[in-house]
């Protein structure tokens, strides 16, 4: 793993697999480092000859830092149920900037574009914003941001806002272990052991909630992608899970329909987490998805 400054933004990020393979573009979500993209997943798109570039969104992980600058999400739902512009350190539009910058201070001219949760609403404004940065848009069990979209189970919406008792590593993962299983997949198997690995791998490398206060901040102000999504004209894959309880189906069907031509695959009995169990089902999804990608662009 190694540093960039892009947009005048430090980034945390690392680039692995053949070096004459297609790029892709990892995007994570709210408050999590890339390396909440599984190992496994991530040795299943290199084993498929693709080069995946990933890094840490800012204010999480080893990325640069917004240290003290905290948002009043209050005010922010108050400045938009007044319909003006709410005042947040940070946008999405901001974090796409970096993510598409990423690319270019790399010298990768484009890339498959696959952001899973807000890293999805991130990868939807980088094919939007950037679109000469991407070759296909893969959105993973995320939202146009439509306020008409049902929203989150109440169990799951509390779990994902919902901070420890305490900062130290054993109630950090006790809780993610308590919580997680608000929005896990029913059909995949929730393994304590591995989670908690993961967990507490991630809060070693880097233990930051005061980011992801700024990064709800960001999803809360962002203007819905409805209207602009119906626009774009890009290869889109879009994946969610039928037992999605934080971001629900229905969103993903919705990002889908507004993308002409979109390829929607919803799988039941996923949640909204990467468990082992889905990861072949990813994988017959996503290498044929970009492979044929790549065989139009050579044509």
């Amino acid at each position: 793993m190694a540093q960039i400054v892009v947009n005048g933004v430090r980034l945390e990020y690392d680039v692995s697999g053949p070096e004459t393979g297609a790029p892709i573009l990892l995007i994570m979500g709210f408050g999590t480092q890339m390396t909440g993209w599984p190992e496994e997943f991530h040795q299943m798109l290199r084993d498929g000859g693709l080069r995946v570039i990933r890094f840490d969104n800012r204010d999480v992980g080893l990325s640069q830092k917004w240290d003290g600058v905290l948002p009043d999400i209050r005010a922010v739902q108050a400045m938009l149920r007044a319909g003006t512009k709410p005042s947040v350190p940070y946008e999405l539009d901001d974090m796409a900037r970096d993510a598409a910058g990423l690319l270019d201070a790399l010298g990768i001219d484009s890339a498959h574009i696959a952001g899973a949760s807000m890293g999805g609403m991130i990868a939807q404004l980088v094919a939007l914003n950037h679109p000469h940065k991407a070759r296909s848009l893969i959105s993973i069990f995320s939202t146009t941001g439509d306020r008409s979209l049902p929203p989150s189970a109440p169990e799951a919406q509390a779990a994902l806002t919902s901070r420890p008792e305490t900062t130290d590593r054993d109630a950090v993962v006790a809780h993610a272990l308590r919580t997680r299983r608000a929005y896990a997949s029913t059909r995949f198997a929730f393994d304590e052991a591995r989670i908690a690995d993961l967990v507490g791998a991630a809060y070693d490398r880097s233990y930051y909630p005061e980011g992801a206060l700024r990064h709800w901040a960001a999803i809360v102000a962002a203007p819905a992608r409805t209207e602009r999504l119906k626009h774009l004209t890009l290869p889109t894959l879009v994946l969610h899970g039928g037992a999605d309880t934080l971001i629900r189906p229905e969103a993903g069907r919705h990002t889908a329909a507004c993308i002409d031509g979109a390829d929607y695959h919803e799988i039941p009995g996923w949640g909204h987490d990467l468990p082992l169990g889905v990861i072949p089902e990813l994988k017959a999804l996503i290498l044929p998805f970009v492979m044929g990608v790549e065989m139009s662009r050579a044509k």
